[in-house]
């Protein structure tokens, strides 16, 4: 790890030394470096479409399940898009295209390997199955994440508490018990609504 890589690790590895049971950690630009190519996968479909989007929207709702962030480029942009089809064509692009591409945010996969086998670990993300599995392979951290709560697979998804409060019981673990690794705003917003304790992993120093 560079200078600053290894400050944001000792300030993780600090924030983290309560007496916690369980570490969730967000997937996309938290264990994952690939917020960049999500963003274009985003323009690159609505452009197909005929709408050109700033990316900037998808940095604003970062987080959030990509149902909910279509409708919220609908309700920006007065566009038409399908959510459901919108998403399938994200997901068709960027898993044929840029997943192989994704690299670690090492000061975070560096706190989940060094935490493995100590704390209970799951990974709670807003996009689907099949991307985060992928993801974490490429990552070389699959075999060490206990539980998996992806888009889809709760009633609400962030910046609801459904997928922490999934993951904390799947783990055994009260939810006061669980440190929750997020980088955005919808993520730390569930952290709260579920009673867990949050690290922003984008704003250490």
């Amino acid at each position: 790890m560079n200078e600053t890589s290894q400050a944001n690790y000792d300030a993780l590895v600090k924030l983290s030394q309560n007496d916690f049971d369980a570490f969730l950690y967000d997937c996309d630009g938290t264990l994952a470096d690939n917020m960049p190519a999500h963003t274009e996968t985003y323009i690159k479909v609505a452009a197909e479409q005929g709408v050109i989007i700033d990316g900037a929207i998808i940095d604003e709702f970062a987080g959030l399940p990509i149902i909910n962030v279509v409708e919220k480029i609908n309700e920006r942009y007065q566009s038409a898009f399908i959510p459901e089809e919108f998403k399938a064509a994200k997901y068709k692009l960027f898993l044929e295209e840029y997943i192989q591409q994704t690299q670690p945010i090492d000061y975070v996969v560096n706190h989940l390997k060094n935490h493995a086998g100590q704390v209970r670990i799951a990974v709670v993300s807003g996009s689907s199955r099949i991307a985060v599995e992928k993801t974490l392979q490429i990552l070389g951290i699959d075999h060490l994440v206990e539980v998996l709560v992806c888009a889809g697979e709760t009633p609400n998804g962030k910046p609801f508490p459904d997928p922490f409060l999934k993951a904390a019981e799947l783990l055994g673990v009260a939810p006061e018990r669980c440190l929750v690794f997020e980088d955005g705003n919808a993520g730390t917003q569930a952290a709260d609504e579920a009673g867990m304790r949050w690290v922003r992993i984008d704003k250490l120093i």
